[in-house]
């Protein structure tokens, strides 16, 4: 498309309205035609000659009677004009169905606003029909036009639309606008968003002299600090300008105690709805849902999305939703107007989604707190505007002051935690701790961080991206000689427990520290402890390794209160006895009919060596990305997978569809079933700093047929919180490099076999070693995961029963095979409850 056809500021938009005919009588003169000579022509040979002209005789009745020919100049001119409107119309409709393929198919949509400062609000503004918003959207249009079309993108520039204009906390107006582009898709990378944004932001004129952010745009004062430009989607483009008839809301809230709710108008069918939430100037707005059903599939084709700005612009992502939740969760927008996008294109009833959003005032975040002289924690901070989900760049400052120079203040986070900043960001915000810098991190157990100083500031950043989840702390003053009191234990997470509580099979410091390494005790079964523990007795357990506790008995407790029951009628006090792995039945009742491998004969053939041999791990999966091998994979199920976080960590990599699982695959490309992926759920708590919480799932769009079940068998997940040996025997398997100087992967699975490490060890090689992870290798180091095989199994052969356990996942480690560094996996065993969340049939 040439300049001057993709000029549309300065050429009208040809419609058929302008197009008129005109229709003459059979007496008057034709347009344009020229009138006959004077004088008479000659007859023609053959014909008669034409009569004189005079006064015509009257006719007679029958005459008059006589109807004209239809084919007469009159009717043939009237027809002929009939007939080119007719192709006119069809010809236009055409060229309009034309450029609305192509706008469809090569437009390229960018949804921008910035800050108006020398032009004041005026409540007209809400109104798109008014004269005063329509003298600022064509403003604001021609401003852009003029800026896009003496660029470099000029040929290929179409137009611009103010979607709003609106009031917000800085002053000025607030416009948003889009900006259309149509060019072939072939060439469509040179429409960057940082180019489409440079074009805008050149073209603002500011002042050395001033230091100020606001320049002059073409006689409008624009801050430059509020532009903001992202590329967008043609159907948002449609919605959001009112093009398409949808589920579309704009409401402005006055009342501060009022609470505004959120209806959706449609019921079933395809759904695209937008909220566009505006308050009074000087307040923000704070959403809150209680309930929402959406399929849970993916954030590309079904979620519920909330905005900072009032056009679904990337950058002012608050929050999105892509899974049904039916707990009450709230949202708090930066600045006095909010947009709420739920898109759906297969919504059957909406009956289950409850909102509403209510004006609140903005909070300063900030306390100076003196602390007694108490043991324990006395008072509680939070984030801003607990307990919703605290805005992006947010700050927090508390300053702390204890009686004593003996004294230093105890910060106790509930399900999150702070360790030293590396040379990476800080995705869940950062902390700045008497001028040491913190990275803040979400867990799921309580930790203590402990400042041995009487004068304590603490100032928290917040995430500059999204909203994040609500944090509570308590503080509390502590003993800088002495952090746990004597006769505790100090678990990693900082907490103090009492000392006879370690090893006794309850998770105390709730990161497992308490139960690592420990040796299960023997009970002394002597009648004292008969009197204690009487329950024990005459209930078909075997507490004691002589039995004491079962014999001499008469009748045993009924098994209505068990959770299983064996085939001999033996009840069990022990939850999910079965498919745990443990053989608790005396006639293995308890094992019989679970769904996980045993492993096909050709395991007993395994010795060592690169190359596996055909079927030999059939749960492996190998996960492609747009065709590529990219992670490794386990098969739980018939149509679950288990793998690793960080495979999927990003925008790109976190959408199913270009993701697809090769199973029954020993050389790669000759996969026994590929299938796409449908959904990939990454923990919530994943943290891709230092890797804790490296697991997610993965479910198949297509379950493997049974027919393959020689081929592909689905791997045993181990019992919640099962214990591990140092120096147990396991093996790694994947088509990653062989070596960390490679380029490519392996073609054939490879497998080699691993020493379970002592999980100190492990800490003291890395340092930061969580509960959530073991460490796998051997010294040498010449057995080792690598690049290729993240995600990928790491399994360990029971011996009571042949089974094969998924004890680990393929997550991390200091380059490939390096002595003394062993590979890090992710320890399945923390993550049973978990999995079962999502894949309930493994119970």
């Amino acid at each position: 498309m040439d300049k001057e056809n993709g000029d549309t500021s300065s050429r009208p938009e040809l419609k058929i309205s302008n197009i008129s005919v005109q229709v003459v009588s059979a007496q008057g003169k034709l347009p344009g035609r020229r009138p006959p000579l004077p004088g008479r022509r000659p007859p023609l040979p053959g014909r008669p000659p034409r009569k004189p002209l005079g006064k015509a005789k009257p006719k007679s009745k029958k005459q008059s009677k006589k109807k004209a020919p239809f084919w007469n100049v009159q009717n043939k001119i009237i027809l002929f004009t009939v007939f080119l409107l007719i192709v006119a119309v069809i010809a236009w409709t055409l060229l309009w169905l034309y450029i609305i393929k192509t706008e469809s198919k090569d437009a390229f949509y960018f949804a921008g606003m910035f800050r108006i400062t020398n032009i004041e609000f005026l409540p007209e503004y809400r109104q798109k029909e008014s004269r005063e918003f329509l003298s600022v959207a064509r403003t604001v249009q021609q401003v852009v036009n003029l800026v896009y079309t003496t660029s470099a993108f000029s040929k290929f520039y179409k137009q611009s639309v103010v979607a709003d204009v609106s009031s917000n906390n800085k002053g000025g107006l607030l416009v948003h606008f889009w900006i259309v582009f149509v060019m072939p898709h072939a060439k469509g990378h040179i429409f960057c968003e940082d180019c489409v944004a440079a074009i805008l932001k050149d073209s603002i004129q500011t002042s050395i002299i001033n230091r100020t952010s606001v320049g002059n745009l073409q006689g409008l004062a624009v801050d430059m600090d509020s532009v903001v430009l992202n590329a967008g989607l043609r159907s948002d483009y449609s919605s959001t300008i009112g093009s398409d008839k949808g589920c579309s809301q704009y409401i402005y809230a006055d009342h501060l105690t009022f609470h505004y709710p959120l209806e959706i108008s449609a019921t079933s069918g395809r759904l695209m709805c937008h909220f566009k939430l505006v308050a009074i100037v000087g307040y923000l707005i704070r959403l809150s849902i209680e309930s929402i059903q959406i399929e849970a599939d993916n954030c590309v084709t079904d979620s519920l999305t909330i905005y900072d700005s009032l056009l679904p612009m990337r950058s002012s992502i608050l929050y999105r939703i892509c899974e049904p939740t039916r707990t009450l969760i709230s949202f708090v927008s930066t600045n006095n107007l909010m947009l709420v996008t739920l898109k759906s294109p297969r919504i059957r009833k909406l009956s289950g989604i409850r909102a509403y959003f209510e004006v609140i005032p903005e909070q300063k975040c900030e306390n100076t707190i003196l602390v007694k002289e108490t043991t324990g924690f006395e008072g509680k901070i939070s984030s801003p505007y607990y307990p919703s989900y605290y805005p992006p760049k947010c700050k927090c400052t508390w300053k702390f002051q204890t009686p004593l120079s003996t004294l230093g203040i105890a910060l106790k986070f509930h399900n999150y935690s702070i360790t030293k900043k590396s040379e990476k960001g800080c995705e869940h915000g950062w902390w700045e701790i008497n001028e040491h810098m913190y990275c803040g991190s979400y867990m799921d157990h309580q930790t203590i961080f402990r400042v041995p100083s009487p004068l304590v500031h603490v100032q928290l950043q917040c995430s500059s991206r999204l909203s994040d989840k609500p944090l509570l702390v308590e503080y509390g003053s502590y003993n800088i000689s002495q952090p746990c009191p004597v006769g505790s234990f100090r678990c990693s997470s900082g907490l103090c427990v009492p000392q006879a509580l370690r090893c006794d099979g309850v998770n105390d410091c709730f990161d497992e520290s308490d139960e690592l390494f420990c040796v299960s005790p023997k009970r002394a079964c002597n009648a004292s402890s008969f009197r204690q523990h009487g329950s024990v007795v005459c209930d078909g357990f075997r507490d004691c390794e002589n039995g004491r506790d079962e014999q001499n008995c008469t009748q045993s407790i009924p098994c209505s209160n068990r959770t299983f029951k064996c085939g001999n009628d033996v009840c069990f006090r022990k939850q999910n006895a079965k498919c745990d792995g443990t053989v608790d039945c005396p006639d293995g009742s308890d094992e019989e009919g679970c769904s996980c491998s045993r492993g096909s004969s050709s395991l007993h053939r395994i010795v060592g060596g690169i190359d596996t041999l055909e079927g030999a791990w059939p749960w492996q999966v190998s996960l492609h990305f747009v065709g590529s091998a990219y992670c490794g994979a386990s098969v739980i199920s018939r149509e679950w997978l288990l793998s690793a976080a960080h495979c999927f960590h990003g925008n790109r990599l976190s959408d199913p569809t270009p993701w697809t699982a090769h199973l029954g695959m020993h050389v790669q490309g000759n996969a026994k079933f590929v299938s796409s992926v449908r959904r990939i759920v990454v923990h919530e708590y994943y943290n891709s700093q230092t890797f804790d919480y490296d697991i997610a799932l993965l479910q198949l769009s297509v379950a493997w047929p049974e027919a393959l079940k020689q081929l592909i068998q689905p791997i045993c997940i181990p019992p919640a919180g099962q214990k591990v040996r140092s120096g147990e025997k396991c093996w790694v398997t994947g088509w990653g490099q062989r070596h960390e100087a490679d380029n490519k992967g392996s073609p054939v699975l490879q497998q080699a076999e691993v020493e379970l490490i002592d999980q100190t060890l492990c800490v003291s090689t890395y340092g930061i070693i969580t509960s959530r992870m073991l460490c796998a290798g051997i010294v040498s180091g010449k057995r080792d995961a690598c690049k290729g095989d993240s995600g990928g199994p790491l399994s360990c052969r029971r011996k009571s029963d042949g089974k094969w356990i998924l004890t680990g996942i393929v997550s991390w480690g200091h380059g490939c095979g390096r002595p003394n560094f062993p590979g890090v996996y992710t320890r399945v065993s923390n993550f049973v409850p978990w999995i079962h969340k999502y894949v309930p049939s493994l119970l």
